[in-house]
């Protein structure tokens, strides 16, 4: 499987509380109205920068960005199957880190909505916001299309088809 799309680059230790604040966890992810909503709040809690765009438009309910680049310790804190639900409902599919907190990368597979993909080595550095990536699932590859640079990331293993289903 491949994805293509915008990439949208963070740091480290994003937690749960940044992917999906706790006021919008009484938002049920099985009612199709309340999934989109859940979707328009994703990473809603981020500190925002000037350099850095909003991850979901203003009085948007999906984002452009379909892979996120992150450094070490993605999806710490608190466990809530929320955190991939809402970044799945903005229309992320993938989210490629140095290291995720355990808790989140078993909820990205238990919910099918994200594929988290770890990389041996860090690319913060080597992706800015906006540009175009390739994921080649398949192949293990992320690809920087903007400056034609494929980086190598760790197999998905069995994980890679329980999220397929």
């Amino acid at each position: 499987m491949t994805i293509r799309g915008r990439v949208y680059v963070l740091g480290d230790n994003i937690d749960t509380d940044q992917i999906i604040p706790a006021e919008y966890l009484s938002l049920v992810p099985t009612i199709p109205e309340e999934y989109r909503k859940l979707g328009s709040y994703a990473l809603a809690g981020l500190a925002r920068t000037p350099d850095q765009p909003p991850f979901v438009p203003p009085d948007g309910m999906t984002t452009p960005y379909t892979v996120i680049v992150a450094g070490k310790n993605f999806g710490c804190g608190s466990s809530r199957e929320h955190a991939p639900i809402a970044l799945g409902a903005a229309g992320t599919k993938a989210v490629v880190a140095e290291s995720f907190a355990r808790i989140f990368f078993r909820n990205c597979v238990a919910t099918g909505e994200l594929y988290p993909c770890e990389t041996p080595t860090r690319l913060v550095g080597a992706f800015r916001t906006n540009e175009e990536v390739v994921l080649d699932l398949e192949a293990n590859t992320l690809t920087n299309v903007t400056t034609g640079a494929v980086h190598a990331l760790r197999p998905l293993g069995d994980a890679g088809p329980v999220i397929d289903a």
